[in-house]
């Protein structure tokens, strides 16, 4: 039946060429953004795990910072101690010329002034050991250094402080070591014989922690990097899937845009019957 009052044709022409227009502006949509899911309109439920594991992401690139700074921090320390060490064997050196009891006097108080200067180059090594405000050798830091382990800050590591200084409990030789005696230097020997053997054990204990941020800093990357390509399985659009639907669409619009004006055409024909 011809009427001029409902044209059902063109109200059906018009629907599809709705909803087409609708589809090409998603994917348009998603070839500007990249994303399948741009926002939580597109998909709520998937929107709302792809931005936990993004707020994962950024968690794990303030570990990773946190992580790279406690082991800048215990390398420092490792230097400074190792420095360290290597002074001790060279005062041990001078303290063992020192101790034969055959050596002239003379010869004695030269040996000790290169000693002392050797004890005092500990100190200077000792306090300059700092990084970023933190000194792991000085006996300040008491509770050592810790850093984020996980994205929520829940968990942490910590390489713990190791107190290098002249008289403490791991270098026991005192900060006024000297000698003029054989018997003196030959004490002071035994003295530096157990700072290297404390000393060493320190020096472990650093290198294991430096080792054990590295492992979890570069472990952290990898879960990162896992994570991102995740969000991106769950996100992203496949631009190629999507540039072919572009162009079906793009087809699919002109030939609706025809529909509708041929629709649109027909209540003329009514007139045909009055003439």
């Amino acid at each position: 039946m011809a009427t001029i009052n409902t044209n059902s044709g063109a109200m059906v022409a018009l629907q599809n060429l709705n909803q087409t227009n609708k589809e090409l502006e998603q994917v348009q949509s998603r070839i500007n953004t990249g994303l399948a899911v741009a926002s939580a309109r597109d998909n709520g439920g998937v929107f709302a795990v792809a931005q936990s594991m993004r707020s994962d992401v950024n968690g794990f690139k303030a570990v990773g910072n946190s992580l790279d700074l406690a082991q800048s921090t215990v390398d420092v320390a490792l230097a400074a101690g190792e420095a360290i060490s290597d002074v001790l064997i060279e005062m041990k050196e001078k303290a063992l010329a020192a101790a034969d009891s055959s050596l002239d006097t003379a010869s004695r108080t030269a040996l000790n002034e290169d000693f002392k200067a050797l004890r005092d180059q500990i100190d200077t090594i000792v306090s300059n050991a700092e990084f970023n405000g933190t000194n792991l050798i000085d006996g300040s830091k008491t509770a050592g250094v810790s850093a984020l382990a996980n994205a929520d800050g829940s968990n942490s590591l910590t390489v713990d402080d190791e107190d290098l200084s002249l008289g403490g409990s791991k270098v026991t030789l005192a900060a006024t070591a000297s000698f003029s005696t054989a018997t003196q230097a030959d004490n002071i020997v035994s003295q530096i014989e157990s700072s290297l053997d404390n000393l060493n054990a320190s020096l472990a204990r650093f290198g294991t922690g430096s080792k054990a941020l590295g492992i979890h800093k570069e472990f952290v990357g990898k879960l990162s990097d896992a994570l991102e390509k995740g969000i991106g399985n769950l996100v992203d659009a496949d631009l190629a899937k999507e540039s072919a639907r572009l162009q079906s669409l793009q087809v699919k619009q002109q030939l609706g845009v025809q529909a509708l004006s041929i629709a649109n055409q027909a209540p003329s024909s009514v007139l045909g019957y009055f003439r």
